[in-house]
């Protein structure tokens, strides 16, 4: 008896021990925004008819001038997100590899909720999803004719600016969708936080600003959701926003400086970037954008009084969603370039210890936006490869 309580003290020694190594073995939070369209949605059939989402325009994928380094498929085949086991599959991809967050775009239109299927039927309902966080960015912007292949290239080159889905809500819509995320969402184990406050992510301020009447209405509005959040058992909420290009105003009339003195004024806890595009001129090699994406980091850093967490993008062409596209395409993004942002991206966190580790990243599965991490048939695993070397595979 007494040897097996002896060997039951060294299993249970080995089992912390391992249980440490674990929790020691992430030393930084990376954080993979998740595209949700890869699933049946009836909604979403005004874009897709097929019923399979957007997979229906990465099929249809074709090169569009010589040396177009295109089509690009998923190794995985067309998997429906929105199943819990390809969501288990996912989430153990993703953590081996040392993406231990996702960032799920989330949207609400015409008074409900669209392309919840990933999040609530895929990933919530996954066995282990208790094995990486998750938070939401509202997706809040307007919806054109941008994601129906069909008609993408009116839409692409603006010759068809028609709106399907308005983004701007009133403080009543507003207040029914605060209510809905802080019980569906951040009350789940899951969620991501920063020093125990829920983190949610906003994606178009113009809109809030639209729709709510102007800057002291949104602040006020931001002020109720934080006493909601509080109510909840929450010591706070991580309000955090997704920045435009520097010098962007909201308003054509006003100086550029709004943006700043709008996003300090409004509270924000934190920043970060959606995607590359939105951070700098993308039509030329991926180590070029690199560099000026880096220096932006600490500028925005050292000028704003919120945190900055850097934003690091796989790539960017948007050419999958149009027949004829003539927009910005990023050249040479290989995992190899990819791996020296992302190592850029660490030596960020490592410089800034009194914020959370967070490296965001775009994206998860942007197919047609060509900026995922997913396996494909051009470089096989190699994105996933280079953040497990980044942040998995070296000791911390």
């Amino acid at each position: 008896m007494r040897n097996f309580f002896l060997m039951l003290i060294v299993l249970l020694g080995v089992f912390q021990n391992e249980v440490a190594a674990q929790k020691a073995d992430q030393k930084y939070d990376v954080a993979a925004i998740v595209w949700p369209s890869y699933h049946p949605d009836n909604r979403a059939k005004i874009f897709w008819p097929d019923g399979i989402g957007e997979w229906q325009t990465v099929m249809s994928n074709q090169p569009k001038f010589e040396g177009h380094e295109q089509p690009r498929f998923p190794l995985w085949g067309y998997v429906n997100e929105a199943d819990p086991y390809i969501a288990q599959m996912e989430i153990n991809a993703a953590v081996d590899h040392g993406i231990n967050v996702f960032i799920f775009d989330w949207y609400w239109y015409d008074g409900m909720p669209y392309l919840e299927g990933h999040l609530n039927d895929g990933f919530l309902k996954a066995q282990n999803n208790d094995r990486m966080k998750f938070y939401l960015m509202w997706a809040n912007h307007d919806v054109g004719l941008n994601w129906d292949k069909r008609n993408a290239d009116d839409a692409f080159n603006r010759v068809n600016t028609a709106k399907i889905w308005d983004g701007a809500v009133d403080r009543e819509e507003f207040e029914k969708i605060c209510y809905r995320i802080i019980e569906k969402y951040f009350k789940h184990p899951s969620y991501y936080q920063i020093d125990g406050k829920p983190v949610f992510m906003l994606y178009d301020l113009e809109n809030l600003l639209q729709g709510l009447g102007g800057v002291e209405q949104v602040r006020d509005a931001l002020g109720w959701f934080r006493k909601e959040v509080k109510k909840a058992g929450f010591p706070g909420l991580e309000l955090q926003f997704s920045l435009r290009r520097e010098g962007y105003s909201w308003d054509p009339d006003k100086p550029a400086t709004t943006q700043k003195e709008e996003i300090e004024k409004l509270g924000f806890n934190s920043l970060t970037h959606y995607v590359i595009a939105h951070m700098t001129d993308v039509d030329r090699d991926y180590e070029e954008v690199t560099k000026d994406i880096e220096k932006l980091w600490y500028r925005i850093s050292d000028s704003y009084k919120a945190d900055y967490y850097p934003q690091i993008s796989v790539g960017w062409d948007a050419s999958p969603r149009a027949h004829n596209y003539t927009g910005s395409i990023v050249k040479n993004n290989t995992p190899e370039n990819f791996k020296k942002a992302l190592q850029k991206g660490k030596e960020y966190v490592d410089t800034h210890p009194e914020q959370a580790p967070l490296v965001v990243i775009n994206s998860w599965n942007e197919w047609t936006e060509t900026s995922y991490l997913m396996p494909c048939s051009m470089y096989g695993y190699g994105y996933l490869e280079a953040v497990k070397q980044v942040f998995k595979d070296t000791k911390q």
